[in-house]
């Protein structure tokens, strides 16, 4: 069942001569976890703005073709109804956090919508709860670590309950252990929760194991879709220069020496297994 299509979708930003993106066309399944990558300025950004009505109600520009996110049209529904369905995690944390405590911040979404006080507080507890920042609660988020800050940005997403999860290069201002521990957090609401995640990456070397779909946006269009394995196997992901987990580069290594795996491996641990299994097997 299809969360997330779109048909012939091209959008240009006011002002600009040329579209941003261009004849998309994709279908996401309700409980997929998307990697959304591709060369900057590709486009991916611009694309992720349509599915929570960023666009075209807040960026004007014009918008052709037609998207369907949680079985609704997206130009006929405002950003406040589509916010109900579809979460949105910027890129830093700190343009979303503004209040003088996590809880507050985190409640935010809640009171907007009118939300009875008890229900509320159950909410906003389970989703720290989830992102495991109960005992920020009382902190103010300009206080915390830039991990703290994304964990509690992707809470104050969650406790909307949304269908869908659009994080827009959550850890490109986090080392990588800030980096997997988002990737984890946002691994077990997919796993766990059944909510469709569409990331948008360059650090694939550490997200590409948690992907079962795999979108390169290259241009302003959609060039590669399909599975992580295949899809970061390919040439053509080599060519566009997607930044190829290392795993698989050197599976391509062994492959041109002769040595042939059973499997395209994704992570270090897995080609390590699979090594064993060539040169160990009894």
């Amino acid at each position: 069942m299809a969360v997330i299509e779109a048909r012939n979708l091209t959008y240009t930003y006011p002002g600009s001569t040329r579209p941003a993106i261009q004849d998309v066309a994709l279908t996401i399944k309700k409980g997929e976890f998307v990697i959304l990558t591709g060369p900057s300025g590709c486009g991916k950004t611009t694309l992720c703005r349509c599915f929570n009505g960023l666009i075209p109600h807040f960026y004007q520009g014009e918008l052709e073709g037609n998207l369907v996110v949680a079985g609704l049209r997206v130009v006929e529904h405002p950003i406040s109804e589509l916010a109900r369905h579809v979460g949105f995690v910027f890129q830093n944390p700190e343009n979303q956090l503004f209040a003088l405590s996590v809880e507050k911040d985190v409640a935010f979404g809640l009171e907007n919508i009118g939300m009875p006080r008890e229900e509320m507080q159950k909410q906003v507890d389970w989703a720290l709860q989830m992102t495991g920042t109960e005992d920020l609660r009382e902190r103010a988020p300009h206080e915390l670590s830039g991990g703290q800050q994304q964990r509690v940005a992707i809470a104050s997403v969650l406790a909307m309950r949304p269908e869908v999860m659009v994080l827009d290069e959550p850890t490109s201002f986090l080392d990588p252990f800030g980096a997997q521990t988002i990737f984890e957090v946002i691994s077990r609401l997919n796993k766990e929760l059944g909510i469709t995640v569409v990331l948008v990456e360059h650090r694939l070397d550490l997200a590409s194991k948690y992907a079962d779909h795999v979108i390169v946006m290259d241009e302003g269009r959609i060039v590669l879709d399909g599975g992580p394995r295949e899809i970061f196997d390919s040439e053509e992901a080599r060519l566009i220069g997607v930044g190829i987990p290392k795993a698989i580069r050197l599976y391509q290594v062994l492959k041109r020496e002769g040595v042939h795996l059973k499997k395209v491996p994704l992570t270090s641990e897995e080609a390590s297994q699979l090594l064993k299994e060539v040169f160990f097997h009894d």
